[in-house]
């Protein structure tokens, strides 16, 4: 496999992990995408503009390519976890359209430069990264937050999917899924 090739394939499982990302916003409301649903406040709106933000960093500042809008949720003094929730005055379709301005960078970062570019994290201590190994890095954080939105997805109207709700598991049966889910609990309970 050449090192063409193989930024193609890396490429191509960031495409995928974008898609499921943003695919999981799909159908729902202003409300639903911004519902905190667990104790740290994770929501799939958050989710997105997290990643974008990040994204804009890794592919952007690491190879002396800054994105070029302000990022101000990660700015020096800007709020805990700024990054991660989207204000009153940040409409969905204000950070899904970051979204894509931020990975049409990415993607003009990833043409550029070979697999052993050079680049530096300040944010790890200076330390010095190939766009391979930001690739990987970031492969696993985009597919990390992904699966995060699955389960966010699935707490707030029971949809799952692998792109886009029921885009790949039977969707409907929810008989079928209630007395599996039941199974998988009667088995727990054994171990209580």
């Amino acid at each position: 496999m050449t090192d063409l090739d193989a930024k193609a394939n890396l490429q191509q499982y960031l495409r995928e992990g974008r898609e499921a990302l943003l695919g999981k916003l799909d159908g729902l409301s202003e409300y639903d995408v911004r519902r905190p649903l667990v104790p740290t406040g994770t929501n799939l709106l958050g989710l997105v503009k997290h990643t974008a933000l990040v994204t804009s960093e890794y592919f952007g500042l690491v190879f002396g390519r800054p994105f070029p809008e302000p990022v101000a949720a990660l700015a020096e003094g800007a709020e805990p976890n700024a990054d991660m929730w989207a204000t009153a005055d940040e409409p969905r379709d204000e950070i899904v359209g970051l979204w894509h301005r931020v990975w049409a960078h990415a993607d003009a970062t990833i043409e550029a430069l070979p697999l052993d570019a050079p680049g530096v994290v300040p944010w790890w201590g200076d330390e010095a990264v190939t766009l391979h190994l930001i690739l990987v890095h970031m492969l696993a954080e985009l597919h990390r937050h992904a699966g995060q939105a699955d389960l966010t997805r699935e707490l707030i109207d029971g949809r799952v999917g692998l792109r886009r709700p029921g885009d790949n598991l039977p969707d409907g049966d929810e008989a079928w899924w209630a007395a599996y889910r039941d199974r998988l609990e009667t088995t727990a309970r054994r171990f209580v």
